[in-house]
């Protein structure tokens, strides 16, 4: 049962690094401040693999052809998700825009029969709809309903979430392919398809900002402090999501890892001064209920 310490860590430590790169984004711009994650989570991603390797005495395992198009396919799948999801949010829908996004534990699930064959049980199902449910009620907002949206601002949440399925996916798919290693093997190929997806994502997005926004890039490299806690953050929440990904199937993951919307909610209270509606508090009993259900579920 690791994947389950692993994926609240991942979330708690997500919760974390989206604070910190909301602080950036005031600064940097959305594109800046979304590089960090990739740019300064690379250097430690590699100091979390020479310790996983350290730690399962074996050498880091090279690549295959298999892996290579499992883990850049969810690089470039997190990345065009990413975008998607500022757009959708740039159509001053922001609600909106997360709440459709939320349905990524819905996909994951989805994705994974279909290109993993992994096998997703009729309680485990419920559960990922159920909580999956809750955080959409969690995330939608009084005036923002279906109603009083246009159609675009829902089909790029739908589009982002379906996006960071298939990155889970990609991930999961390319730890498969990594093989067995031994006793701590889970850890280490955890870490080595982590440094691959940041390495392709810091490497991409980085020359595309020395094309298109060399002042965000430069401007990041002058605030180099908060740049680099919140790319450790980044890098560390991901090596729990990978270490989920890991020891058991995404959507599993991905439905535990919903519980970052109570993070949130804390968060919100206990630093923003904001108080939970009646709405959130529905939407996060049924997110707990669902959590409850995959933990209990067969």
């Amino acid at each position: 049962m690791l994947w389950i310490v692993a994926t609240v860590i991942a979330a708690a430590a997500q919760t974390a690094r989206n604070a910190m790169q909301s602080h950036l984004t005031s600064t940097l711009g959305t594109l800046g401040a979304t590089q960090v994650r990739f740019v300064y989570g690379f250097p430690f991603a590699l100091l979390f693999l020479t310790l996983a390797a350290a730690l399962a005495g074996e050498a880091v395992p090279a690549p295959t052809i298999a892996f290579s198009m499992y883990t850049a396919g969810g690089a470039f799948a997190q990345i065009g998700g990413t975008a998607l999801l500022l757009k959708a949010m740039q159509a001053r829908s922001f609600s909106v825009a997360t709440a459709f996004n939320k349905t990524e534990a819905v996909q994951t699930a989805i994705f994974a029969v279909v290109i993993l064959g992994e096998h997703l049980t009729a309680a485990r199902a419920a559960a990922v709809v159920v909580a999956t449910v809750g955080v959409v009620i969690a995330a939608m907002k009084p005036g923002t309903g279906l109603r009083s949206q246009s159609l675009r601002p829902v089909l790029y949440g739908l589009a982002s979430g379906g996006l960071f399925a298939l990155a889970s996916v990609g991930f999961r798919g390319g730890i498969l392919e990594l093989g067995e290693l031994g006793d701590q093997g889970y850890f280490l190929r955890a870490a080595t398809t982590l440094v691959w997806s940041l390495g392709i994502q810091a490497l991409c997005l980085g020359a595309w900002m020395a094309i298109v926004a060399r002042r965000a890039l430069r401007h990041s490299f002058t605030l180099w402090r908060q740049s680099l806690l919140a790319g450790f953050f980044g890098a560390f929440a991901s090596q729990f999501w990978f270490l989920g990904f890991s020891l058991t199937p995404a959507a599993n993951v991905r439905t535990l890892g919903l519980i970052e919307v109570l993070f949130a909610q804390i968060v919100a209270q206990r630093v923003l001064g904001q108080h939970t509606t009646s709405r959130e508090a529905v939407g996060i009993a049924l997110v707990v209920a669902g959590v409850v259900l995959l933990l209990l579920a067969p």
